[in-house]
């Protein structure tokens, strides 16, 4: 942890550096607007120029019903619908739907001469069995499981149908249709959790795993020449598996890699450099310090959660951290056509403002100058993947403007987060790109996602209200009373949104910036069929 003299330095060296590069800093080169002419044959690894080579995450299961968020999923998967370029739900092994609002029924009609991977015909029993799993699987370790629980029945009357009724109405109910399908001829019987298939996928989607060699950190995809869409013109993808950041920029750099996420700041070192380009998207993905409600100190404290906001300025943290690429958070849906209510907006950064309301609360300074209350410091532990270092730095930031407010907020550095080490919260990451009601399973007490063990009766009632209208401009309110009801007893301390800064070699085109991006800037692969490689 910093100490206190250390953060006007550190917060002038950063707003310095942002500075320079604010011209710079997220709205460097498209792909469109790179300079021509430069020959490239193959990269430094040797690469042949139809294998794009992409660094991306860690990984240690590629199955969608597990690893959802994830680029490799929904490549190798195929769901009902996909998602275009706007966020939208449409057909993809659907060739058509209805939805028949008297019976809550949705019927699928399948795409003809679909092929699993292997060679296996795809038919409506893949679907059946997929929703099942995720449905009355009690023992699927899955965060998703939330989304699916208004399905009250599912069934194949022929091969090429399926029909899935719910049990009410639920908007959303589009959108996780997206999820990918499963082969039961190859995991009937199995434990979803454990099966082998998890690092050997079968899927129908644009391009087939190969191998997957773990030493090395390579996972091998080809490209699907049975699919059933637009075939890609890249014929292999070399996905690296990479934890550290500065290795992924080392990579670009040695030409290990043809394209990557980047945290801004490593992003911004290949910004008009000969041979790459900048490709820099929006997202959805915000960092905040994640509250443990599980742990004690949250249990006798959360309603002092929400007067942190006063004690951070977001709006260096943005500036210092980010380099600008970004702006301050307030509101868990913040980036989303439902949220942004700008009315919960209800925290500035006010440090008078904050020993006001701290006074309120009954916190007093202590003779080492932090709150106490009740014969207990203001004092908790916030851990952080030592890998990731545009999140230490963030989690640093944080840890020496409370302190200099009087709360003692320390960073614990992990390998992989603990979960039962008692810690008392973790920096975060989350995203709410596509339908509002992604944040149901992160906030509801006891949904599958909410692994902080966050609960609000009020909150509650509002998204579940949210979830099951259907009229869009009613559930805009709802989500936007959601952000005040939030804000006002919130277990995040939100902090930043972050854009999406991936930097790609010259010869890479047809990356599309439209779509907002999910956690992780997860979502780049969404057009992969459109893409070019000239290396």
């Amino acid at each position: 942890m910093f100490h206190k003299r250390n953060l006007k330095k550190m917060l002038t060296l950063f707003l310095a550096a942002a500075l320079c590069i604010a011209l710079a800093a997220c709205g460097g080169n498209n792909a469109g607007d790179l300079p021509k002419g430069k020959e490239t044959t193959e990269n430094q690894a040797g690469e042949s120029s139809d294998t794009l080579v992409y660094a991306g995450e860690s990984e240690d299961t590629i199955n969608p019903l597990l690893n959802s968020h994830d680029e490799l999923p929904n490549i190798i998967f195929s769901g009902l619908l996909k998602y275009d370029g706007e966020g939208k739900p449409v057909e993809d092994m659907a060739e058509s739907y209805e939805f028949d609002k008297s019976a809550l029924k949705y019927t699928f009609y399948l795409r003809d001469n679909i092929k699993w991977h292997d060679g296996e015909s795809f038919t409506a029993e893949d679907v059946v069995f997929t929703y099942k799993v995720l449905t009355e699987d009690k023992t699927l370790s899955s965060s998703i499981t939330t989304n699916y629980e208004d399905i009250e029945k599912i069934e194949a009357p022929d091969e090429k149908t399926v029909e899935i009724t719910m049990s009410q109405y639920n908007a959303a109910m589009p959108g996780y249709f997206t999820i990918g399908i499963l082969p039961e001829h190859l995991l009937k019987g199995e434990d979803i959790n454990t099966t082998a298939f998890n690092q050997k996928p079968v899927g129908t989607g644009r391009y087939k795993f190969v191998s997957w060699e773990k030493e090395g950190g390579m996972i091998n995809l080809e490209c699907n020449k049975e699919y059933y869409g637009k075939v890609p013109d890249i014929e292999k993808i070399i996905y690296k598996t990479v934890a550290v950041e500065s290795t992924k920029a080392t990579m670009l750099q040695s030409g290990e890699a043809d394209l990557a996420w980047l945290n801004s700041n490593y992003a911004k070192t290949f910004r008009g450099k000969e041979g790459y380009q900048n490709i820099d998207f929006k997202t959805a993905d915000y960092r905040a310090m994640s509250m443990d409600f599980r742990t004690e100190f949250w249990q006798k404290n959360a309603d002092s959660i929400g007067v942190l906001n006063y004690a951070l300025d977001k709006d260096a943290i943005v500036n210092g951290v980010i380099a600008g690429c970004g702006e301050p958070a307030y509101s868990p849906i913040q980036m989303n056509p439902y949220g942004g209510n700008k009315d919960s907006n209800i925290y500035p950064y006010d440090l008078e403002k904050f020993a006001a309301e701290m006074k309120k609360l009954g916190w007093k300074k202590g003779d080492d100058g932090v709150y106490e209350r009740n014969g207990e410091k203001f004092r908790f532990s916030i851990q952080v993947r030592d890998y990731e270092e545009e999140r230490v730095d963030i989690a640093n930031i944080c840890s020496s403007q409370l302190k200099q407010a009087g709360v003692d907020m320390e960073v614990k550095l992990v390998t992989k987060l603990e979960w039962e080490s008692g810690y008392n919260g973790f920096l975060s990451g989350y995203a709410t790109q596509f339908d509002p009601d992604m944040i149901y399973a992160n906030y509801v007490t006891g949904a599958s996602d909410n692994n902080m063990e966050y609960s609000n009766s009020k909150v509650d009632e509002i998204l579940e209200k949210a979830r099951h209208t259907e009229d869009v401009n009613r559930r805009k309110e709802f989500y936007h009373e959601f952000e005040m009801e939030y804000a006002k007893n919130p277990g995040v301390v939100l902090i930043a949104y972050l854009d999406g800064n991936y930097v790609g070699i010259e010869g890479l085109k047809g990356l599309d910036t439209t779509r907002l991006l999910g956690h992780h800037a997860v979502g780049v692969f969404w057009n992969v069929e459109e893409w070019t490689l000239d290396k």
